[in-house]
């Protein structure tokens, strides 16, 4: 039942809602799962772009951007602080 235009829609909304989620990743402790979520929705994002142009392309690619900053700072915050809580000085 899914046309043509409500793939674009979902595709629309979904760049959105990675941006959203890629900017909640880089939230001091709570953000590494909205970066994880954040590029989850990217790939079904992706998948939809090989078949449409995505308007929303810059929010995607903002998205996607901030969540793997968000990634890499607290997991590395995370084994920063796991390595200090096994090895007491």
């Amino acid at each position: 039942m899914n046309t043509e235009i409500e793939i674009k829609i979902q595709m629309l909304k979904s760049s959105l809602e990675c941006f959203v989620f890629g900017l909640l990743g880089l939230l001091p402790l709570i953000g590494f799962p909205f970066a994880v979520v954040a590029l989850v929705i990217s790939g079904k994002v992706r998948a939809c772009q090989k078949k449409n142009w995505n308007a929303a392309k810059p929010y995607w690619i903002g998205g996607v951007a901030c969540s793997c900053v968000g990634i890499l700072l607290w997991g590395a915050v995370g084994i920063l602080i796991l390595f200090n809580a096994l090895n007491p000085d």
